[in-house]
């Protein structure tokens, strides 16, 4: 089974070239590997030297590498994107009919990304697909995506099908308005599938994994902390900690050496805060990493991790116990503060709001009626408790 392995973290703290040392590491193991710039402000050619650009380029023997461009990748479906859009805004005569090249939805840009490495997975043409993702906030906003769009669509795509069936003769002889046709629907029905099948890739915990890079400083740790909390909340899983740019004993400068007592605070606290999971340390080396010469300097201190491609962690959130009236939800929330927290229940779903990030989580049949009774923090869990109503039958 082929493996993505996503890095993440703040800009400026070597993601990339851990994703490539990753990357060269992999084809020196005979694997066929592909690595994947998912960063608008790509630097991966910078790394090896090359001019990669938005086509699949032969790095070494079993390493390509592909600087996606979303522009690109939305002109290679951009006459369906488009008749699909025309269609789904009526033929009603109101001129929308200049859509161009440069025609673009907000976010979709992203969408079109993730579904191209989907696509790209489904080849079977590699045995690991590495992803440089951009920093923190824009990579959240890519990989929460896929779920946002899936629950709009599975709560307001049926109704909407249903009205455009009964409206559509109506609207044409009393009003002139063409309404979208079955195919357009049927090509958005066929989005919608490609959405869930999407989140089912990026959030199978045998496949999919996410990997954090950060240098012990306290800014770093703190945007690491929140970033491993956010992806905990859209349960995807990280599996490891790399702690770039340490400075080693060897160094003896004064200068460096009041640093080395401060990056060591720092090293000490997310040693203690991902205990659970594997923090390699990687050292302040004292030449650029570029070119392959360079990441082998990488690749010497990424290998001494065992199984460097497997899964290291396997993560299980949202998970449901039954209790004496109802249900306990618990999802892992690491880090989090209670006063960060809002939790609105709606009948059909449950809104959790941390700070600016909100995620709205469909809720099984069993609890579309119950209400909530408490929540808690507890040990970096959130424990909701749903209280089911009785059934007639059950209170007599």
């Amino acid at each position: 089974m082929a493996r993505i392995i996503i890095f993440t973290g703040k800009g400026g703290v070597g993601k990339s070239s851990v994703a490539a040392a990753h990357a060269l590491s992999s084809a020196k193991m005979g694997k066929k590997t592909l690595l994947v710039s998912a960063d608008t402000a790509h630097n991966l050619g910078d790394i090896f030297k090359i001019q990669i650009g938005s086509k699949i380029r032969k790095i070494s023997e079993n390493l390509d590498a592909l600087e996606l461009d979303s522009d690109v990748v939305k002109r290679e479906i951009f006459p369906e994107v488009k008749n699909t859009m025309l269609d789904l805004m009526g033929k009603s005569g109101i001129g929308i009919t200049n859509l161009n090249e440069n025609f673009s939805l907000p976010g979709f840009e992203n969408l079109f990304s993730l579904l191209k490495i989907k696509e790209i997975y489904e080849t079977n043409q590699y045995e690991h697909i590495l992803v440089d993702c951009a920093p923190t906030g824009e990579t959240l906003a890519l990989l929460k995506l896929p779920e946002l769009l899936a629950w709009y669509m599975e709560k307001f795509f049926p109704v909407g099908k249903k009205i455009v069936r009964v409206l559509s003769p109506i609207s044409k002889l009393a009003y002139k308005v063409i309404l979208p046709s079955v195919k357009t629907m049927d090509t958005i029905e066929h989005i919608h599938k490609k959405l869930l099948e999407l989140q089912e890739l990026l959030k199978n915990n045998e496949i999919c994994s996410v990997r954090l890079v950060c240098i012990p400083e306290k800014m770093i740790v703190e945007e690491t902390k929140r970033n491993f909390m956010y992806l905990n909340l859209y349960r995807y899983q990280v599996d490891t900690v790399f702690i770039n740019r340490i400075i080693t004993d060897e160094i003896e400068n004064t200068f460096m050496q009041k640093w080395k007592k401060i990056q060591s605070k720092y090293i000490k606290e997310l040693e203690e805060v991902f205990f659970d999971i594997p923090v390699v340390k990687i050292p302040w080396y004292p030449k650029e990493i570029v070119g392959e010469t360079g990441l082998e300097l990488l690749c010497n201190t990424i290998e001494k991790l065992p199984d460097l491609f497997s899964v290291k962690k396997v993560t299980q959130n949202e998970e449901y116990f039954p209790c004496k009236d109802g249900y306990l939800l618990k999802i892992q929330l690491p880090f989090i503060k209670e006063e960060e927290l809002k939790i609105y229940h709606h009948e059909m779903d449950i809104n959790i709001k941390i700070n600016n990030v909100n995620r709205c989580i469909p809720l099984p049949n069993i609890l579309r009626k119950s209400h909530i009774v408490d929540t808690k923090l507890e040990n970096g869990n959130l424990y909701i408790h749903f209280q089911v109503e009785k059934k007639k039958e059950e209170k007599s």
